[in-house]
């Protein structure tokens, strides 16, 4: 049995679809694939003993179609700076060995190229979220500024991008990814961020 693990901080990700990204909804991609990139800091949590507090993680997921009805391949990347200990919890919780939220996307995906260790620079500022992944992804987004200057949020869509958590709907400004024969630039399409609250068993 997996050992016990909670982690919470923050999230984002980006893709190549319009805003609002259709597939949150369980429709079809705005061009009949998706390509996105998502990443989470951690700003408390572990596994077991070992803290994974301040560390950052990230994937990169291809849908050729639509997402409940294909298989998505998956690329993941997890902190250089994390020690042998965290960098096997964040590779277990990662692949979904210790059940929650990843274990759930389980069938959705077909081909895993591999969890790679990367320098993962994430920064929260404002309304802006920003990522880079090595020399191999470089994504930003800017919330989209709803009615009287609220947030636009979305919660509790079939997808299921954030258990539990509203998220907020913004689109791009860089979006970037170039790994495993992946070449993928875009901007202005959508993204999300929210917090994370996940854990397992």
């Amino acid at each position: 049995m997996a050992e016990k693990w909670e982690i919470s901080g923050n999230y984002f990700e980006s893709c190549n679809c319009e805003a609002a990204c259709p597939c949150v909804f369980l429709s079809p991609p705005t061009t009949g694939e998706c390509k996105v990139v998502v990443g989470w800091h951690i700003e408390k949590g572990a596994m077991g003993g070992v803290s994974l507090a301040g560390l950052n993680f990230a994937i990169a997921v291809h849908s050729p179609g639509h997402m409940a009805k294909v298989k998505w391949t998956l690329a993941g990347y997890v902190d250089a700076r994390a020690n042998g200990a965290q960098r096997k919890a964040l590779e277990t919780i990662l692949a979904g060995q210790g059940g929650g939220y990843f274990a759930a996307l389980g069938p959705f995906i077909g081909k895993v190229l591999g969890i790679s260790p990367a320098k993962i620079d994430f920064e929260v500022k404002g309304k802006q979220r920003s990522m880079k992944i090595g020399n191999v992804g470089d994504v930003n987004i800017q919330a989209i500024e709803g009615a009287e200057g609220q947030a636009v949020t979305i919660k509790n869509n079939p997808l299921g991008i954030v258990p539990g958590e509203p998220a907020v709907v913004a689109r791009s400004t860089r979006f970037s990814y170039r790994d495993h024969g992946f070449q993928w630039e875009e901007a202005g399409k959508n993204g999300f961020f929210s917090p994370f609250a996940y854990k397992g068993p």
